[in-house]
């Protein structure tokens, strides 16, 4: 079995958190009216959008802050098996997407993670393909 540079129990709160993450953001309708009086309060204010922003910033902000607290080399790794879990390397391909990912600037991984859609999928798909999983992994919350 591969043996993970970052703790199990980091990577899965890293999935809680994306996860998370990912329910908040609605997919936005570009052709949506904006007019649409359902989204106005009394004043013609789109409340609903603001509400959304503030609770996803919250999360947003903690899921940066976990992946900005890795070490560079933890933060490829995350890096690596999101790609491994998007079908971008192969298993066999390990050492190939670890050093691509410690070739990536390290403000760049964090950006990258923080915009791939599915993200916690992709790390659990990243993390079954080596046989770990987060089933049963200490307080995560």
């Amino acid at each position: 079995m591969m043996e993970l540079l970052t703790p199990l129990e980091t990577l899965c709160r890293i999935i809680v958190r994306a996860r998370e993450n990912e329910a908040q953001v609605p997919a936005l309708d570009p052709d949506e009216d904006a007019d649409d009086v359902d989204d106005l309060d009394d004043e013609g204010d789109q409340a609903l959008s603001v509400l959304e922003d503030e609770i996803n910033t919250g999360v947003e902000e903690e899921l940066r802050a976990i992946l900005d607290d890795l070490a560079d080399d933890q933060l490829a790794e995350t890096l690596a098996l999101a790609w491994v879990g998007l079908g971008t390397y192969d298993v066999s391909e390990w050492e190939d997407a670890c050093a691509e990912a410690n070739d990536t600037d390290p403000e760049s991984a964090v950006d990258e993670l923080m915009d791939m859609p599915l993200l916690a999928s992709n790390l659990e798909s990243g993390l079954a393909a080596f046989d770990y999983s987060c089933d049963g992994v200490g307080q995560i919350d």
